[in-house]
């Protein structure tokens, strides 16, 4: 089976050894994709870079930086919740699941969901999927205290990622995708990849989904701006990016991070506001844009949910809650859904 997926999708195999491999798209549709996405977005009238973007090996550091600050509170409040619902989610499984990760980082949740999995199986079966190769750093630091377990990793986009696991075999899927990451998309979007996975999914299949709930504006601006400036790294590190990949000539000192929230579209917004009117030349994407004072490029949206606003969403691209935890705050939920 590995072969077939090998012929029909532009991956190269690594074998690390007999637990570890993990199947990467060919350098040249990488840059390819990166240029052309980057022309697109920075070409339109109102400029923005996808979220996805921020996530190389130094975006990706930087994030778990953001994880660990005072003002970060869904990295944690997840983490409570992950350790409170183990004796719930474990009725739900057998030993004929495997693990399937929609994005990887520290791997701290990752590990709370194989001590899950370890309750009921001997030997473990882990796919990430994260469009950064930390993913490789961390799967091998996860089988130093996971013996049995084995990992493929997937590096691309969590549609190729997608694509890939419908193509893999007929394992049933217990899909996590964690840290309220959903709410980057936009509603429209959000919908659309939702029934995605839906229809990857088998029927026997689960889905897991981190969501970030409507709380006060402060805490809200706090967590996306917070008082050490390491969100801000985070944010001008995608140009950075772009400078080392796609040859380009940002100056990371002529744009400033903006972040607030928007009440009625119930979501953090996040922005690079350039403090000067500049031009910038991006080689690789073959792209010069022109940028006033005060402009912003949009970098990233955080939308936040209601739980009714969750029960129908999930009701509207075909799935059904089994059940939803929450903390006792009420300020993020984990959700866990099966195909109508």
């Amino acid at each position: 089976m590995n072969e077939i997926i090998q012929k029909s999708l532009p991956y190269k195999k690594y074998v690390v050894d007999d637990r570890l491999q993990y199947f990467k798209p060919h350098a040249t549709k990488i840059e390819k994709t990166f240029a052309d996405e980057v022309f697109f977005s920075l070409n339109q009238n109102s400029k923005y870079i996808h979220p996805k973007f921020f996530y190389d090996k130094k975006g990706s550091a930087l994030f778990e930086k953001i994880c660990e600050l005072p003002e970060y509170y869904p990295t944690r409040t997840e983490i409570e919740i992950l350790r409170n619902l183990k004796l719930d989610l474990v009725d739900y499984l057998d030993d004929s699941f495997r693990l399937v990760e929609l994005g990887s980082g520290s791997s701290v949740k990752t590990r709370l969901i194989l001590d899950i999995f370890s309750q009921i199986q001997n030997d473990l079966e882990y796919f990430p999927i994260d469009i950064s190769e930390i993913l490789t750093e961390s799967s091998e630091i996860l089988q130093q205290d996971y013996p049995t377990l084995r990992i493929t990793g997937i590096i691309d986009t969590y549609e190729g990622g997608l694509d890939f696991i419908e193509k893999y075999d007929d394992k049933k899927n217990l899909i996590i995708f964690l840290g309220s990451s959903f709410g980057n998309f936009s509603p429209d979007e959000g919908k659309v990849f939702l029934r995605q996975i839906n229809e990857i999914m088998k029927k026997e299949d689960l889905f897991l989904i981190g969501l970030d709930l409507v709380k006060e504006k402060n805490i809200l601006e706090s967590a996306y701006d917070d008082s050490q400036g390491v969100t801000a790294q985070f944010n001008l590190n995608v140009l950075s990016r772009i400078n080392d990949e796609l040859d380009a000539d940002f100056v990371l000192n002529n744009f400033e991070h903006v972040a607030k929230y928007n009440e009625k579209d119930q979501r953090v917004e996040m922005y690079l506001k350039s403090l000067v009117s500049q031009s910038v030349i991006i080689s690789k994407a073959n792209l010069s844009i022109h940028l006033k004072q005060g402009e912003l490029i949009h970098t990233e949206h955080s939308h936040k949910y209601h739980l009714t606003q969750i029960q129908n969403l999930m009701n509207e691209t075909g799935f059904i809650i089994k059940q939803t935890w929450t903390d006792k705050k009420e300020n993020y939920a984990l959700t866990l859904v099966s195909k109508k």
